[in-house]
């Protein structure tokens, strides 16, 4: 049986992020105990962006602890910011990772039913963040991305719950294999029609699978991972 424990739960309000004033609520702050889950999310939480963050395919954001260790040894003068809630999740869970799971898994929480809709997708926010203008880019291609929940029953949920798996729709669909479909193996078009044909996937993915299998390429991923447009286009006059 697979389960997991949510050793925090974290909700934030908007603020300002990095030295431009962008407006964001990733600074998470925890939770002490119950607090009731919608199905927008953790009463109280914010998203700033409502275009790319929150709404009902991704009302909770899920990071395991486990993950901090290894970001950690791989950027130690980070350390200070490389904590619980450092990306921004509303879930800090315990006892699994992306390759424990599968897009469509349903998970008890005590009263709450939670069904995993995607990965998360980083944004150069992320480089605000942490003060790293790669982060988001790291993010992406170590796969430890974290993942989002739709709500499926509202409930009351603590610190130390323990979340257990109650169904499996798509065992072929770990959140790892999504990873390698998203950004490396780009245009499989056999896995991309599999992937676009799943019920539980939002609308957002289903599109870009759908794009990719038409076009025959792989969008453009720097707008959503670098923050500066002065940036983007010095690179697109390199490319000219």
């Amino acid at each position: 049986m697979i389960s997991f424990t949510i050793v925090e739960l974290r909700a934030g309000r908007t603020r300002p992020l990095g030295d431009r004033g962008h407006v964001s609520a990733i600074d998470k702050q925890p939770i002490s105990g119950s607090i009731r889950v919608e199905a927008e999310g953790l009463e109280g939480d914010e998203q700033a962006d409502r275009r790319h963050h929150g709404g009902r395919d991704k009302a909770l954001h899920a990071y395991p602890v486990t993950h901090y260790e290894t970001w950690t040894a791989e950027l130690p003068q980070l350390a200070d910011r490389l904590v619980a809630g450092g990306f921004g999740e509303n879930l800090v869970v315990e006892g699994v990772t992306e390759q424990d799971l599968c897009l469509g898994d349903r998970f008890r929480i005590g009263p709450v039913l939670v069904e995993l809709t995607q990965s998360r997708q980083p944004c150069w926010k992320l480089n605000l963040r942490f003060n790293q203008s790669d982060m988001a880019h790291r993010v992406q291609t170590t796969g430890r991305t974290g993942w989002y929940f739709r709500v499926l029953r509202s409930g009351e949920i603590q610190a130390g719950c323990t979340a257990e798996l109650v169904n499996r729709p798509n065992p072929d669909w770990s959140l790892t294999r999504v990873a390698n479909l998203l950004y490396q193996s780009t245009n499989d078009p056999e896995a991309l029609a599999e992937f676009a044909m799943l019920p539980e996937l939002p609308d957002n993915w289903r599109r870009l699978a759908e794009r990719r299998i038409r076009s025959k390429r792989t969008e453009d991923w720097r707008p959503r991972l670098i923050e500066s447009p002065r940036v983007l286009r010095r690179l697109q006059l390199l490319r000219e």
